[in-house]
């Protein structure tokens, strides 16, 4: 869900009426771009993780493109970006993999009902070889979004996917994310979040769980400037990172 999405909840399949982004939380929104319409959403990502005594800090550039062939569907392109990995032993330098993906807005919010859409994503291994995964890695997720009294606004993501170990063994993992939205003016939306991308076994790298917190401040209808910090909340999670993103709608 969109830090400008929270606090009031638009026509979805409008696409018009203004930018509504994917970011900066982990809970996608519900909505659409809208037909003909190309959105732009990019960041750049600071990670620190610390295991064993060792530090290692990450620099990338999540970026997302968007692109609506639809009143309800939009055709999509994310990827990590240029990746900087500073550890003991060096820094490593490369590509993160190129996700290939579609959303589909599946119903406007009604009484008693969430605005909902279905995201299928499948990740491909396109990136340098020290950040290459193995083969097309799938994942299907549904954002759900309420509107709530007091400029507040509710978002939730489940979701299942499917990774491949160091041997090439393919296993399933789980996906969920909740967030909290309030409108503190109508150009700046606030948020909490708890953001679990991965919920696995332990032998499959277990699960990995972030508490989040940000905001994003429209500059027009069609532009956006967001922020936020994440604390990874086990130490199968980074420490602690730092995103901050620009999104433009044509």
């Amino acid at each position: 869900m969109a830090a400008m999405a929270l606090g009031a909840v638009q026509p979805a399949a409008a696409g018009d009426e203004g930018i509504v982004t994917d970011r900066p939380d982990f809970v996608e929104s519900s909505k659409v771009v809208g037909p003909g319409r190309f959105q732009v959403e990019t960041s750049l990502l600071a990670e620190r993780s610390r295991a064993g005594g060792a530090t290692v800090r990450t620099l990338s550039t999540p970026t997302l493109l968007r692109y609506g062939v639809g009143d309800a569907f939009e055709l999509r392109v994310e990827s990590d970006g240029r990746v900087i990995e500073h550890a003991r032993a060096g820094t490593t330098a490369g590509y993160a993999d190129t996700s290939l993906g579609v959303k589909w807005h599946v119903l406007d919010e009604a009484p008693g009902l969430p605005s909902v859409g279905i995201l299928l994503h499948a990740d491909v291994a396109s990136g340098s070889a020290a950040f290459r995964g193995q083969g097309v890695r799938p994942s299907l997720r549904m954002a759900a979004e309420w509107a709530l009294p007091g400029e507040l606004a509710l978002g939730l993501m489940p979701g299942i996917g499917q990774e491949r170990d160091a041997a090439g063994a393919r296993y399933g993992y789980g996906i969920f994310g909740a967030v909290l939205g309030k409108g503190i003016t109508p150009a700046v939306r606030a948020f909490v979040e708890v953001a679990m991308p991965q919920i696995a076994r332990s032998r499959h790298g277990g699960t990995q769980a972030t508490f989040d917190t940000g905001a994003g401040w429209l500059l027009s209808d069609k532009c956006q400037l967001d922020a936020m910090l994440a604390f990874g909340l086990n130490r199968r999670t980074p420490d602690v990172a730092l995103t901050i993103g620009f999104s433009y709608k044509l």
